[in-house]
């Protein structure tokens, strides 16, 4: 068993369960898991005992996004210089290098279910985006939030949730970002079914996977791979573009502000510069 320090992988019965641990407060998402996620789950596409998997959070939230500290260093060059080339490219890769890490869940051929529980923001709705059911406890709450910190989501969200949840309330989730509760995720498509605590939705995901397994595991293999022929297209299409964008027009006065505005832990004030 490999080391990870931002998963822990367990595999019982033909499911597989991925946790996220970190080591950020809240799982989040700091330079070993976008290294980590990718090897994990090219892994487990690989093992023929794996039939379906089930991603979760440890402790009390799935995962609050970004670690905007840890990654700090990836902004940091491209603010202190913003006219040069040099480091927008660098970031156009860094960038594509984390929109690979996601991808490589949703190109898995093995089913994943995300069971959500607590708080899953930002890069977290990007994660279970990438997902092909997600399961979430009552007590769950999703944000799509990168505009309030001076970002253009761009690791998946924009480009996968339109199948999931449609454009209308996408937009009103990423123009705003505003949280919902599970409820509200639950009706407009976002998640599958609640349950009552985050005990019993990962029950139910582990039931789910379980019955996924004990089918014809190329059949279901198969099933996936034809449902995202058409999708799988149009999101590289998308990524490609919005990582273009953003090596060309993230770089800010608003978005420095953001920044600094999460280490000195006071609400931003956006200028529109």
């Amino acid at each position: 068993m490999t080391d990870w320090q931002a998963f822990t992988v367990e595999t019982k019965d033909h499911v597989a369960q991925v946790t996220l641990t970190g080591p950020g407060k809240g799982n989040a998402m700091g330079p070993d898991f976008w290294r980590e996620l990718p090897e994990i789950f090219r892994g487990l596409d690989a093992d023929p005992e794996v039939r379906a998997i089930v991603l979760t959070g440890s402790g009390e939230h799935f995962s609050y996004g970004l670690d905007l500290p840890a990654m700090a260093g990836t902004f940091g060059p491209l603010l202190a210089d913003k006219a040069l080339a040099a480091p927008r490219t660098d970031f156009l890769k860094e960038i594509r290098r984390m929109q690979a890490s996601v991808t490589a869940v949703a190109e898995c051929t093995k089913p994943v279910i995300a069971a959500i529980s607590g708080w899953c923001i930002g890069g977290g709705l990007d994660l279970v985006a990438a997902v092909d059911i997600r399961l979430a406890s009552a007590d769950a709450k999703f944000s799509l939030r990168e505009a309030k910190v001076a970002i253009v989501a761009d690791i998946g969200s924009l480009h996968r949730l339109p199948g999931i949840i449609g454009e209308g309330h996408l937009r009103e989730l990423a123009y705003t970002g505003k949280d919902i509760d599970a409820a509200r995720a639950e009706k407009i498509g976002l998640i599958n079914d609640v349950f009552p605590d985050q005990d019993a939705v990962l029950d139910a995901a582990h039931a789910m996977a379980r019955e996924i397994a004990a089918n014809p595991p190329l059949v279901v293999q198969g099933v996936k791979d034809v449902l995202d022929q058409k999708r799988a297209t149009e999101v590289a299409e998308g990524l490609r573009y919005v990582s273009a964008w953003n090596a060309a027009f993230l770089p800010s006065e608003d978005l420095t502000e953001a920044i600094q505005a999460v280490f000195e832990k006071r609400a931003p004030q956006f200028k529109g510069r």
